[in-house]
């Protein structure tokens, strides 16, 4: 548990020379590993990020999971299937970058199980139409990978190494995506009007996505000194609009922000207030689908017990063997 290992890593003989000397590694661009001396407040921000960030790979799986057996074509079919495979296999990644902390994948998962530890709000909203897949690729992918690329030049080796395969296959899941947004905008009168539905649904919860204002961010300061994070919540949210509000207009779709314009003095897309209020009602679990999608992980971890319990008898056998 990480309690334990956090003992056997790190006692409280710490000095303010031992601060001062991880600071200048960081400074440096110095990659801290996980047998490095570090600050104990460091281990619990990346254990919290990390986690929240493989939690959030996994229960992103559902909104899109069940749309595989009513995706328009078997190529569809196959293109999705692939990539829900692929959020399943970045959790575990993260899980396991999280473990060379010191805490145990086991502790991980059933804080996410018991509600106690938060994901990503973007997937407690409904995917109610196949529109909505294609916006989920183009516009929730496409804000993650702008949060992500970033973390590939994370000062803590194992999460920006983790982030480089991550990254790559987020970049085919955002093309996927504006693909299948380029058909039905460029299909029937009702294709284009599923299209512009879901931007319409999508565009605001994508942009809280990259968390709250940078005033309003506990913890964006010190992830920031620590380079764990390269960029405040803010200039990200900013980088997505600019990079996002072109390509929608070439689909010929409109964005729901009637402040939404093009400042020519910055060279930046203006866009109006967000929200707030409705970005924590659903963090605190009172979200359009909180409840469901917990409901749905703790069934699937209920139902893979067994499968738990062969592997760990197996490696129990192997290990006698040895």
């Amino acid at each position: 548990m990480y309690s334990q290992a956090l003992n056997t890593r790190e006692t409280d003989t710490s000095t303010d020379a031992d601060s001062s000397r991880f600071q200048a590694r960081i400074d440096a661009e110095e990659r801290i590993e996980p047998n490095d001396w570090m600050p104990d407040a460091y281990r619990r921000t990346l254990i919290r990020q990390i986690s929240q960030h493989a939690h959030s790979e996994i229960v992103g799986m559902l909104p899109e999971g069940n749309w595989i057996t009513r995706a328009p074509s078997l190529r569809r079919k196959a293109a999705l299937l692939a990539k829900v495979q692929d959020e399943g296999g970045h959790g575990l990644y993260l899980y396991a970058a999280a473990e060379t902390l010191g805490v145990a994948r086991e502790e991980l998962v059933d804080q996410l199980l018991s509600g106690r530890a938060k994901y990503s709000s973007i997937f407690n909203y409904p995917t109610l139409s196949w529109a909505d897949i294609g916006a989920i690729g183009w516009l929730v992918d496409g804000a993650a990978i702008m949060n992500q690329i970033p973390l590939c030049r994370c000062s803590f080796g194992p999460y920006a190494r983790a982030m480089i395969r991550v990254c790559k296959e987020e970049s085919f899941h955002q093309r996927q995506g504006y693909e299948i947004m380029v058909t039905l905008a460029g299909g029937t009168e009702e294709q284009k009007a599923m299209a512009q539905d879901a931007l319409d649904r999508w565009w605001w919860p994508c942009l809280m996505m990259f968390g709250p204002p940078d005033g309003d961010s506990s913890h964006s300061d010190t992830s920031m000194r620590w380079k764990i994070k390269r960029f405040t919540n803010d200039a990200l949210r900013q980088k997505f609009v600019d990079a996002t509000v072109p390509q929608g207009h070439r689909l010929g779709l409109s964005f729901p922000d009637p402040d939404l314009r093009f400042d020519e003095s910055t060279g930046h897309w203006r866009f109006g207030a967000i929200d707030w209020s409705e970005f924590k009602r659903v963090l605190a679990g009172d979200g359009p689908c909180n409840r469901e999608r917990l409901a749905a992980r703790r069934r699937a971890h209920a139902e893979g017990a067994w499968v738990r319990d062969a592997a760990q008898a197996y490696a129990a056998k192997q290990r006698k063997v040895a």
